[in-house]
């Protein structure tokens, strides 16, 4: 099942899960209707299973390793 995958990618990229629908489907609910039953179209399931297997994490410059903090996709150094 489709949501299994999700919420173990979920947990291995310490993810949001309305990140994740913005990211894979461009639907911030995608995952939240995904666990209330909704069952996604055959094409929608492909696309998001691509997304998963070609998602890369982003890495954090060294220069702001030190301090940072992420909010909401941004990286702020904080002072």
């Amino acid at each position: 099942m489709l949501i299994r995958t999700i919420e173990k990618f979920l947990r291995a990229h310490d993810m949001a899960a309305t990140k994740f629908g913005r990211l894979a489907a461009h639907d911030p609910r995608f995952v939240l209707d995904l666990r209330m039953g909704r069952i996604p179209r055959a094409d929608t399931e492909a696309r998001v299973r691509r997304w998963m297997a070609d998602y890369k994490p982003h890495r954090i410059p060294a220069a702001f390793t030190d301090h940072t903090i992420e909010t909401k996709g941004y990286f702020t150094h904080a002072r």
